[in-house]
């Protein structure tokens, strides 16, 4: 009897931990097949998407819902999640309990922003959307614009927990965040190591992960384009990893660094590190524009090539009236990034960039009308075959002999080279205004071919063999 119960244990036991193994393996990973991109319950997936908001878990329930179902009905399945709390419109809130004398107290939540949170990530997650997280906004922490800090929580005057003495804050911080004046940036044991102050924070990082190591569809970032010290984001980049690890979860997290020039020395501190940071972020190109947006995002894929890894961009500047670009800046912004080969690309909210307007929506339709006929993870970026190509007049990538995707931002005549294609190719043509089929037609392969857009503006094309390659097909 003894030794049968020995037996049932060790299978037991052996059971235990195959289940504990498979309920660690993430469903959201970069993808074995071609870590450029990512993968969701094993199959490769583009991220795409928009909102009108980067903290959409403030907003109320119905308008919340409303917003995630257009997403879902334009083809996308991407947001991105800031962990603020200030007043851009009146109804947010901050996640620590507001006292009847006006005071906040940091040992204490406010159930209201925690409910908020995990509303969010519920309904995201019926949606299959993915959530990239951003847990720090220096801005948060300013006076520059906006009084944000005057009313933070986490400043002193504001809470019961610790003097501006005690802290080592001040009253003000009239100055941009990128000027590194803020102290709430430098508590870590590797800077300062302010011990009155990391606490709350490792508290609040702590109760955030307390919901969302629930869910499998989330991404993490440390910071909204920083210029910190390196010590910051790797700590905190560290401490999530390791608190995920304790609940045998696997998580994937990156940093996002201010410069606009992303070859710059500073985003190598996330690209030379990929062992920590499992993916980059390189949001900050979309202050570039025309052919230097595009050449910058490519040199970036050479730097990474020896660790590739998906390569996000949750913030897409473009919007009318805006110093960040045009409507145009922003449409352009994603569909070079889209067959550049980035695996995330997000439209920043207005009036930054579109959102979720009427041109982003065309957009992501258009971007899954092309995927729906190429895997476009199976494309490299192909101008070399645009043999009259002028500076951001056209652009290509392809699967050569397979399958070609052309970007044209203002639509005419290009020539493409499809000497590589021995059988003959079907073009069809996305009007990408409003994400629908324009015209197609047939052309011979094994040499160079003329292409006209049915029109001017913004025109997509997927030019494939005459049975093309299934979206899901990895070959």
């Amino acid at each position: 009897m003894k030794f049968g119960f020995a037996i049932c244990c060790s299978f037991l036991m052996v059971f235990i931990c195959s289940v504990t193994v498979v309920a660690a393996e993430p469903t959201l990973r970069p993808w074995a097949k071609n870590p450029w991109y990512w993968s969701y319950h094993g199959e490769p997936v583009l991220l795409l998407g928009g909102s009108d908001d980067d903290s959409l878990f403030q907003w109320p329930e119905k308008d919340l819902l409303a917003q995630l179902d257009r997403l879902v009905a334009a083809g996308g399945n991407l947001i991105r999640n800031t962990m603020s709390g200030r007043k851009d419109r009146g109804f947010e809130v901050f996640p620590f309990k507001h006292l009847h004398d006006g005071q906040y107290d940091l040992d204490q939540w406010n159930d209201e922003y925690w409910m908020r949170f995990e509303r969010m990530l519920r309904e995201t997650a019926k949606r299959r959307i993915i959530v990239q997280i951003e847990i720090w906004d220096p801005w948060d922490y300013t006076d520059m614009g906006d009084d944000h800090w005057q009313i933070h929580p986490y400043n002193p005057r504001n809470n019961i927990n610790y003097t501006y003495k005690e802290s080592g804050f001040a009253e003000r911080y009239p100055e941009p965040a990128y000027h590194q004046k803020q102290p709430f940036f430098f508590t870590t044991p590797g800077q300062k190591n302010n011990l009155v102050v990391l606490p709350y924070q490792q508290r609040f990082v702590d109760k955030m992960l307390d919901y969302s190591l629930r869910y499998d569809h989330v991404l993490y970032c440390m910071d909204n384009e920083t210029r910190g010290e390196e010590a910051w984001g790797r700590y905190w980049a560290t401490y999530l990893k390791r608190r995920a690890e304790r609940e045998n979860r696997k998580i994937f997290v990156t940093e996002m660094w201010d410069d606009w020039d992303i070859t710059a020395e500073r985003h190598k501190q996330t690209f030379d590190h990929p062992a920590l940071y499992d993916f980059v972020d390189v949001s900050q190109n979309n202050h570039r524009s025309g052919q230097t947006h595009w050449d910058q995002v490519l040199r970036v894929r050479d730097y990474l090539a020896g660790h590739p890894r998906p390569i996000n961009t949750i913030k897409t500047y473009g919007a009318a009236g805006q110093r960040f670009g045009q409507d145009q800046d922003g449409i352009e912004r994603f569909w070079r990034h889209l067959l550049a080969g980035v695996a995330a690309i997000r439209f920043h909210r207005p009036d930054a960039g579109l959102g979720l307007n009427d041109k982003a929506v065309g957009s992501i339709r258009g971007a899954r009308k092309l995927e729906s006929q190429i895997p476009l993870w199976t494309l490299e970026p192909a101008n070399d075959l645009l043999p009259d190509r002028k500076p951001n007049h056209a652009y290509l990538s392809a699967d050569k002999g397979r399958a070609f995707a052309l970007y044209l931002p203002v639509g005419g005549r290009v020539r493409v080279d499809l000497s590589s294609a021995n059988e003959p190719l079907v073009v069809r043509w996305i009007d990408i205004s409003t994400g629908e089929w324009g015209s197609e037609h047939h052309v011979s392969g094994g040499g160079k071919v003329s292409l006209t857009s049915p029109g001017r503006g913004n025109w997509a094309a997927a030019i494939t063999v005459r049975n093309p390659a299934r979206a899901d097909d990895t070959h």
